[in-house]
């Protein structure tokens, strides 16, 4: 798993730093006192004394270049997908794609980055090989394997609304009963959601009543 570092060492601007042997040593695992001169400095950036660059597919490619051997010596890597306007969005490919931290890893890392080098990019999006978009029959499928659990206990749950939104997608859902009071049960909701849709930034839960009007 890529785990990006807490506090990066400033004093390595184009060298790579290299272990016993010629390998690569990656600046987004735990250092080791003494051992590693991470190309981030204080602020999570690579390469911030480097000349600006225009938004273009071959300067992010460039940027990106710089950074992939890092990325690779975890067993990840990621290359562009598209680029809309000031938003770059990238597929997290091999251990990116599935580690927990890899979020983290592309807003610490790769994001602030880009956005340093080539100050028009305003965000940068992860997308997932092969992820399935976000339908209301995926999500009801879901929901049809929690409702028996909380129809138990006199809950409900449905479907408020979606945004399928390419930098910013959110389920909303609308759950009644006692079941409401347990934050165990809404985060095993979440926790399944995001499970289904990786990229889904939030789900939100609102509370109703038996006729469906709000707490």
């Amino acid at each position: 798993e890529v785990v990006v570092l807490d506090e990066f060492q400033e004093d390595q601007e184009d060298e790579e730093e290299e272990g016993e042997g010629g390998e690569k040593i990656s600046p987004f695992e735990p250092a080791e006192k003494g051992k590693i001169k991470s190309p981030f400095d204080g602020n999570g950036v690579a390469g911030s004394k480097k000349e600006k660059l225009p938004l273009t597919w071959e300067n992010v490619q460039l940027v990106l270049d710089e950074l992939r051997p890092y990325l690779q010596n975890d067993g990840g890597d990621c290359k562009i997908v598209e680029i809309d306007g000031p938003i770059v969005r990238l597929e997290l490919q091999g251990s990116c794609s599935s580690c927990s931290s890899s979020a983290t890893t592309m807003k610490m890392g790769i994001e602030r980055t880009l956005a340093e080098r080539i100050p028009e990019i305003s965000e940068v999006c992860a997308v997932m090989p092969n992820q399935e978009a976000i339908t209301e029959k995926g999500i009801q499928d879901v929901l049809d394997g929690i409702r028996p659990f909380l129809s138990v206990s006199g809950g409900t749950i449905e479907l408020d609304e979606y945004f399928d939104d390419k930098s910013h997608p959110t389920i909303s859902l609308k759950m009644s009963g006692p079941p409401l009071k347990s934050m165990a049960v809404r985060v095993e909701i979440v926790n399944r959601m995001k499970r289904k849709f990786p990229l889904v930034q939030d789900v939100d839960i609102k509370a109703v009543d038996a006729d469906d009007r709000p707490l």
